[in-house]
């Protein structure tokens, strides 16, 4: 042990993780945790170079990890029209958004918006095509949904993209018309023929994103994070742009990189002739899973389900690969010696990837590789079943159920079936690990929602959605922290603050065991974020 720490926390609670007896402060060195104990225990550590940060009651705890989310293009959507239900809750102020934007745009270059959910505009329905085109006549215009599954283009984007009420929708999407016209709505696949004209971003502006993004989960107290389909915006490059951003000093944050591994768009054999495979790469930026979307998202009616949505008998959703093909891009990837984290929200897609992870696992047996479901919203019992006996673990993010569980409710005739998704303490219960994230721009990445629903189970409107699934504070944080780590394969680094372990620490205003879930909500924040030992965010710095 060294003599001398080279950082001090002391004054306050620190929860080292779930189970271990709270201390009051803590020492690092290099980098990681040198002990922890009361005050007085940690006092001979201090010397004259010793940097002290008094806690002052705050609450300290291993940094949070948000466990699948997309960073680039958070950096990226912070350029974007915001269409969220907080920035435009009603139609007019959506489209009045878009024209405020298009007044300061040169005539012709791309608006981008995200956000909107039909569900919670005053209309209750999907922007059209025509009214955008009113408030933009003279830009290409796509708007996109929270999810990310359903955009809506303008009629010049739609043009040129060569999107016509005759084109046929490519496989794994969908193209919406009326009365033989367009629309405008594009799901899934089908945003590729619009999105494929949207200018790549450059190197400079992918690493300003990911700067941009990595500081704003700082400020939050998250100091890990899994971007979670690296090469979807600019393929190759981003695996440039990263390896930059940790070469000039600008990647803020830990991340386990997810490659895209779709057929059509897939980086996976690029970064495996490169030697990038699951676990290449340092603390700060390693090789993690590969990523296969299956389906949708439920509030945008294209999750695949089992039985169809609300009011439409023929729609089950969007199954984007069929058996076969999907199992052979298992099979290809898992034997390539990669960690899977594919997408699947509908208990259909569910079924289909844990098929396919059970032929994979048989056929080159690996009892840790910890492959894991994407979100898993809907799972049967006799799924998780199948799911827990080959290793294969759900990878959620709860906040889904505080934005948007009122839309879930919206699509679905069944209600305990909504109430049940994303049913965490049944994970729990079963030993799985999941952890939680944003995946965001999906959601924000502020994490006290997602705590707050793991307490709650409530949506952001107070709807209950099956207390049974709710959670205490201490596992919540655990989910949060610990357990993240592990689906990352990163548990014996981080997630905890036991000496030896990183020096990952985020300080709160009020101690997150003990507050209410109200508390936690409308009242908490992040005061202080440390990585690997130094401060890397102080809000009382401005």
């Amino acid at each position: 042990m060294a003599a001398v720490a080279e950082l001090v926390l002391r004054g306050g609670t620190v929860w080292r993780g779930k189970g271990a007896p709270p201390a009051t402060a803590l020492a690092s060195f290099a980098g990681r945790v040198l002990a922890t104990g009361t005050d007085a225990e940690i006092a001979p550590l201090i010397g004259p170079s010793t940097r002290v940060v008094e806690l002052d009651g705050r609450f300290a705890m291993p940094g949070l990890n948000d466990d699948h989310l997309h960073l680039i293009s958070t950096g990226l959507a912070l350029a974007d029209v915001d269409a969220s239900p907080q920035a435009a809750p009603t139609l007019d102020a959506l489209l009045e958004a878009i024209r405020a934007r298009a007044a300061v745009t040169p005539k012709g270059a791309w608006i981008l918006a995200r956000g909107y959910e039909q569900q919670k505009l005053d209309v209750g329905r999907h922007p059209h095509r025509t009214e955008l085109d009113a408030v933009a006549p003279d830009h290409p215009v796509m708007l996109t949904r929270a999810c990310g599954h359903v955009s809506v283009a303008n009629s010049r984007a739609l043009a040129l993209g060569g999107v016509t009420a005759g084109t046929q929708a490519p496989a794994g999407g969908l193209i919406g018309t009326a009365n033989g016209t367009l629309t405008g709505l594009l799901a899934e696949n089908a945003q590729n023929l619009v999105g494929d004209h949207v200018p790549v971003p450059s190197e400079e502006t992918l690493v300003a994103a990911i700067e941009a993004a990595g500081r704003q989960l700082l400020s939050q107290g998250i100091t890990s994070c899994m971007d979670a389909a690296v090469g979807m915006v600019a393929g190759m490059a981003e695996i440039r742009a990263y390896q930059r951003a940790l070469r000039e000093g600008r990647l803020p944050v830990r991340v386990s990189l997810t490659l895209l591994g779709d057929p059509g768009s897939s980086i996976v054999a690029d970064c495996h002739a490169a030697g990038l495979v699951t676990g290449t790469g340092c603390d700060r930026l390693r090789v993690g899973a590969v990523k296969i979307f299956l389906d949708g998202s439920l509030g945008g009616r294209t999750a695949w389900m089992e039985t169809p949505y609300k009011d439409e008998p023929e729609n089950f959703g969007v199954r984007m690969l069929e058996d076969a093909q999907l199992e052979a891009l298992v099979r290809d990837y898992h034997a390539m010696g990669y960690q899977m984290a594919c997408h699947a929200i509908g208990t259909g897609a569910i079924g289909q990837l844990v098929t396919a992870y059970e032929a994979a696992l048989a056929a080159h047996p690996d009892p840790d590789r910890r492959h894991r479901v994407e979100h898993c919203g809907f799972p049967s019992r006799g799924q998780l079943a199948r799911m827990r006996a080959a290793g294969i673990e759900p990878s959620p993010q709860q906040v889904f159920i505080h934005d948007f569980g009122d839309s879930y409710l919206a699509v679905r005739d069944d209600r305990a079936e909504v109430e049940a998704g994303y049913p965490l303490g049944t994970w729990l219960g079963m030993g799985f690990r999941p952890g939680t994230g944003s995946d965001s721009p999906v959601c924000r990445t502020d994490p006290l929602p997602n705590l707050h629903q793991m307490l709650t189970r409530r949506t952001c409107a107070g709807t209950l959605m099956d207390a049974r699934e709710a959670v205490d504070a201490e596992t919540a944080l655990q989910v949060f922290t610990e357990n993240g780590a592990f689906l990352s394969r990163d548990e014996a680094a981080k997630g905890r603050l036991d000496p030896g372990m990183l020096a990952d620490i985020a300080i709160f205003s009020r101690d997150l065991t003990r507050a209410t879930p109200e508390e936690i909500l409308t009242d908490t924040v992040c005061e202080l974020t440390i990585l690997g030992g130094q401060v890397a965010y102080d809000r009382s710095a401005g």
